[in-house]
């Protein structure tokens, strides 16, 4: 008999996230059965997405895996209550959906963020008795600080406490780098329930290095750094305008090109416009399927965060996405994001947040041969597939959902 996972996820395909229908697939093809509850697609731009209408239940089957639907309140913008919301909404549904709807699994996999799905698979696991996989993606209350989402501190410390009593009530805690782990053993999770289970990317759709230029792409006469995904106050890439206004005259041929969509583009492009800046070009974004074509045209790949002790211990999944697609990576994040980056050998790391450190690590990535670049590309390749690629890291799920549903 198959073991029965219930895939609990606030985010999946067709909205961007690196554990959706790629995992989903793999899990099946490793021989689980798997049912996935999400909502209908509206992040990051807050909007259903066309074709989509709320309804109170929608199932589809794609690539085997069933995928059921459940209703939320769309909401992604600036406004904390829509989101929040947007939270509330889906946990309850979901929760619903868990206790009354759906088939008894054998194990749980719970995605964080937001912390809200954890709270309905914690519910889900005391009245049905089905342990608990928690896959911790951001650490909150540190990450709603960081970003800004909330300022209250009494609030963020009621978040800190719901955490607290999620971890107890979960069986297996995983996370995405060593940094999470050791921060969760300060705050009193046992070491023996958290395992680090680096992320993978959507390997069939960002590694595309005989894809056609995208036509609204900047053509090779200028060297081009991109940023591709999310632009929100986390991600703090107004140090990114300052190097391309540092770099407009002393280095002409060097251009930074955004990629997607979040709640700061408007802001970014008024001020690139403000600045007159020649040298940036804001893309929207692209379905996933698109996004290789833009990866394999660019020369560099720029990972940036904004400067926060918490992302020291962070590494963004755009990192192994940037690494599968075989790119040299300028990467300005600290901790254990630059730590990777030097251990594979796969990309300049420059200072977030310092436009000047930015400059220079982008002018040094222009300045290598062709050929040092390249090797560079092949570095991160080649570390992907034997440390952090979808199967070897599918596998060491498999094995927690396998000892758990026994």
């Amino acid at each position: 008999m198959a073991t029965r996972v219930l895939l609990l996820t606030q985010w999946f395909d067709p909205e961007p996230t690196f554990k959706g229908l790629v995992f989903a697939r793999e899990l099946v093809a490793q021989g689980f059965e798997v049912e996935v509850v999400t909502g209908f697609p509206n992040y990051p731009g807050g909007k259903l997405y066309p074709g989509y209408r709320i309804k109170l239940i929608q199932r589809e089957v794609i690539d085997g895996v069933t995928v059921t639907r459940v209703p939320l309140y769309p909401s992604h913008g600036q406004s904390g209550i829509g989101r929040v919301l947007n939270y509330i909404t889906f946990a309850a549904s979901s929760l619903l959906y868990g206790l009354f709807g759906a088939k008894k699994p054998d194990v749980i996999y719970a995605y964080h963020p937001p912390l809200t799905v954890g709270i309905a698979a914690a519910f889900i696991r005391l009245l049905r008795r089905v342990p608990v996989v928690y896959d911790i993606q951001d650490m909150w209350p540190d990450t709603l600080r960081a970003t800004g989402m909330f300022s209250n501190e009494k609030a963020l410390r009621v978040v800190a406490r719901v955490c607290d009593w999620v971890y107890k009530r979960v069986d297996q805690i995983v996370v995405l780098s060593p940094g999470f782990k050791r921060l969760l053993i300060e705050r009193g999770v046992p070491a023996q329930k958290i395992d680090v289970i680096y992320n993978w990317c959507a390997e069939d759709v960002v590694r595309a290095p005989n894809a056609e230029r995208p036509d609204n792409f900047p053509d090779a006469s200028r060297f081009r750094v991109l940023f591709a995904g999310n632009m929100g106050k986390a991600q703090a890439l107004e140090a990114v305008i300052g190097a391309a206004e540092l770099l407009k005259s002393r280095a002409p041929g060097l251009m930074f090109v955004f990629l997607g969509g979040g709640v700061e583009v408007t802001r970014l492009q008024e001020m690139a416009a403000a600045k007159q800046l020649d040298n940036v070009v804001f893309l929207p974004g692209v379905p996933m399927s698109e996004v290789g074509a833009y990866l394999a045209h660019a020369d560099a790949l720029m990972v940036h965060l904004k400067k926060d002790p918490l992302f020291t211990i962070t590494i963004p999944s755009k990192t192994q996405a940037y690494m599968a697609a075989g790119k040299p990576l300028l990467m300005a994040v600290d901790g254990d994001a630059a730590d990777l980056v030097a251990t594979a050998g796969c990309g300049v790391v420059g200072e977030w947040e310092s436009p000047a450190s930015l400059a220079e690590a982008a002018i040094a990535l222009m300045q290598l041969t062709p050929e040092a670049r390249l090797e560079m590309g092949k570095n991160g390749y080649d570390y992907y597939q034997q440390k952090l690629s979808l199967r070897v890291g599918v596998e060491r799920f498999g094995v927690h959902f396998k000892r758990l549903s026994k």
